[in-house]
């Protein structure tokens, strides 16, 4: 079982090729490490036996990275199926139709869906080529998340360049922020574009960060993770 102690405020991003990758990560972290994700990038390598696993027998928070995006119908029964895993957080895409769907397919249980505002692999030329409306971005990712908020979503997913921004907004009150685009200082940024450090993060507003590759590619990933752990600590918390 995880270590009742250890701080759930980093979330690991388990961004490796299979669950056979993703357990033997999880047990070199051991009990510095309680909240794991799991993504897309997963999910036809074991993912959601993973997650089980991870869940079940290893005592993890788990978050399962899927940003669903479809018909309102098939995003309920999508998080339906997926609700009966006994999972803690889930995203879709912040649209209010998708949030509201997947509220109602995870009626009744504990897991929280959280909606996606803009990834942070986006930059403004990214948005104009996809036909995104013009504006700031920022400006745009606080607009999402107030419409996903008032959706019903549990929390947001945002750069936490923006977590301060939005965690200003009323609407915000009692809601979760999920960063990724968080890199310890010194890390290579890999292909995120908007990024900050883990206890930036934290005093930003937000209430988890999510870090991959600074921790798994580290010669030593458990080391990695308590030196990040040691940095949130003393971040204050602005929620």
């Amino acid at each position: 079982m995880s270590n009742p102690t250890s701080d759930d405020r980093l979330i690991v991003a388990l961004d490796v090729p299979n669950a056979v990758a993703g357990l033997a990560l999880a047990e070199r972290l051991g009990d510095a490490v309680s909240f794991y994700k799991i993504g897309l990038g997963m999910l036809t390598g074991g993912g959601l036996a993973l997650a089980n696993e991870l869940k079940q027998e290893h005592g993890k928070r788990i978050f399962l990275d899927m940003k669903l995006f479809d018909i309102g119908a098939t995003v309920e029964a999508a998080v339906r199926g997926l609700a009966q895993f006994d999972l803690d957080f889930l995203t879709v895409h912040g649209d209010p139709h998708v949030v509201r769907a997947a509220k109602e397919g995870a009626a009744g249980t504990d897991m929280k869906i959280l909606g996606v505002t803009i990834l942070t692999s986006l930059d403004r030329a990214d948005l104009d080529a996809s036909l995104i409306k013009a504006g700031d971005l920022p400006e745009l990712v606080v607009e999402r998340a107030i419409n996903a908020f008032e959706a019903g979503a549990d929390g947001i997913i945002a750069s936490p360049q923006e977590a301060g921004l939005i965690r200003a907004q009323p609407e915000a009150a009692g809601k979760l922020i999920v960063t990724p685009g968080v890199r310890p200082a010194g890390s290579d940024l890999g292909d995120q574009k908007r990024v900050t450090t883990p206890a930036q993060a934290i005093e930003n507003g937000a209430n988890h960060v999510v870090v991959g590759r600074p921790i798994h590619r580290a010669a030593d990933p458990a080391k990695a993770a308590r030196d990040i752990l040691a940095e949130i600590s003393n971040a204050p918390a602005t929620t």
